[in-house]
């Protein structure tokens, strides 16, 4: 027959819930489960679902055990025994069919319930660690014997352990060393692993650990150590893990490097425009911040010109040809880096320069041209929908036909439509012996004298009398 059984560790009840577990429905379902698994084979079994068991001090703790037989029997008897490391076993509770004989030095600790086999032991103490041992024997045609051993571990929980720092100031890349140390206040059979970034951190060339791996030493630092520690602590009941602590490392500079927002960079040479303003910037990987310096060459001499990681060169004013130099420096470290480079005016900005001393840009003049054609383009627009003919031809044509059949004498044309419209008049020089024939007059009865006619076609249209008579038959 083959028992398959397993547990989660420690199983922690109450002396009522142990009273209760044996009432209950499911209790006496799960011990018929098992007497009848273990009643398939011939003889007695007894299985316990772990033969360690973890505890913790001050709390009640359950033991399982299981048995079954098939054979008849007449009487059932329950032994507990209870032995310490190196020493004899010793009696602690023992029961017959359902009578129960506690040992008296411990009948108020331990409890059980026949013919369930399951020991409770309420309050674990230290002291009571060690192994138990539980033997069954049926009596009937013949005795049946059987036994098991459960070793009881007790255990106080960890605390969350604490990290210190050592030296707490930080240490210098390559020269100095950091020791990480894990305190704990509470908590037995302690065991402690460090983390790194959430994984954990091994012995190398430069990692080390304690005995009891609660100290981390790294000698010496380096860049690459910079990271998130923590500890991690558990014993058999419990874990906590600590606050995250980062050592601080000083190292640097590395990566020095010299850029600009202008110019082309071909390796350590800018080319640039004149009548640029060009501003370099120079940076490096460094803890804490370095110290920045540049340096100009000029006819093998050298000179500083600015503090700070940043120089603006005005191209206007430099030469064709100029060599810098950019040093950073670490306070801390102690250590220096310095890069070179060349910067190159070239003259594809003479254009440029020159348009500076005019008063006018070639943006101003194209935008000035722009704003006289649409301004032309307008004003044509504007001519020609109200030009001068348009308005004296609507003008002519809005007038009543009365109008137009008055100024038929005038005109002499049988529509006096036809002679409307804009005259252009010439005059000519008259000779003193001719007289000036005089104009047609208007008959007396058309309301007009015997003055000469208008000869402009605004003074016909003034004339034109105002109401309409015939003329006398």
């Amino acid at each position: 027959m083959n028992q398959v059984a397993t547990t989660n560790g420690t199983v922690h009840m109450g002396q009522d819930a142990f009273m209760e577990s044996f009432s209950s429905t499911v209790g006496v379902f799960q011990y018929k489960i098992y007497l009848l698994l273990l009643g398939t084979c011939s003889g007695l079994k007894v299985v316990v679902p772990s033969h360690t068991v973890h505890g913790i001090r001050g709390q009640a703790l359950y033991l399982p055990v299981h048995y079954g037989f098939h054979t008849p029997a007449s009487d059932i008897q329950i032994i507990w025994l209870f032995e310490r490391h190196h020493t004899m076993p010793k009696y602690v509770l023992g029961s017959v069919n359902r009578s129960v004989v506690p040992d008296l030095e411990y009948q108020q600790k331990f409890t059980m319930r026949p013919p369930n086999a399951s020991l409770l032991i309420n309050p674990l103490q230290f002291t009571d660690e060690g192994n138990y041992i539980v033997k069954v024997n049926i009596q009937g045609n013949g005795t049946l014997s059987a036994s098991q051993k459960i070793q009881v571990t007790v255990d106080d929980p960890v605390t969350k352990p604490v990290v210190q720092i050592q030296p707490s100031s930080g240490a210098v890349e390559y020269v100095g060393n950091v020791t990480l140390t894990c305190l704990v206040d509470r908590g037995t059979r302690l065991a402690y692993q460090w983390l790194k970034n959430g994984r954990p951190v091994h012995s190398s060339s430069t990692n080390s650990f304690s005995p009891q791996n609660n100290v981390l030493h790294i000698a010496p630092v380096t860049k690459e150590d910079i990271g998130n520690y923590s500890c991690l602590v558990k014993n058999p009941v419990s874990e906590m893990e600590s606050d995250i602590i980062i050592p601080t490392i000083y190292y640097g500079p590395y990566g020095l490097r010299v850029n600009s927002d202008r110019g082309l960079k071909v390796g350590e040479v800018f080319t640039v425009d004149i009548g640029e303003a060009i501003l370099f910037d120079c940076s490096a990987d460094s803890y804490p911040p370095n110290t920045y310096s540049w340096i100009q060459r000029t006819d093998n001499t050298t000179y500083v010109i600015k503090h700070g990681p940043r120089l603006e060169v005005v191209s206007e004013k430099a030469r064709k040809t100029m060599d810098y130099v950019c040093c950073a420096y670490n306070n801390v470290t102690g250590r220096q880096d310095e890069t070179r480079f060349t910067v190159i005016i070239t003259s594809v900005g003479l254009e440029k320069l020159a348009q500076k001393g005019k008063s006018l840009s070639p943006l101003a003049s194209i935008t000035g041209i722009s704003l006289f054609l649409i301004i032309s383009m307008c004003l044509l627009f504007l001519w020609r929908k109200y030009q001068p003919c348009k308005v004296i031809k609507q003008k002519l044509e809005g007038r009543p036909e009365t109008e137009y059949r008055k100024a038929r004498t005038f005109s002499g044309h049988e529509d006096a439509l036809e002679d409307f419209g804009i005259y252009e008049f010439i005059a000519f020089p008259e000779a003193p012996a001719v007289p000036r024939m005089p104009s047609r007059s208007v008959p007396a009865s058309a309301g007009t004298s015997g003055q000469d006619l208008p000869n402009t076609i605004y003074e016909v249209i003034q004339h034109i009398p105002a109401q309409q008579q015939d003329p006398p038959e």
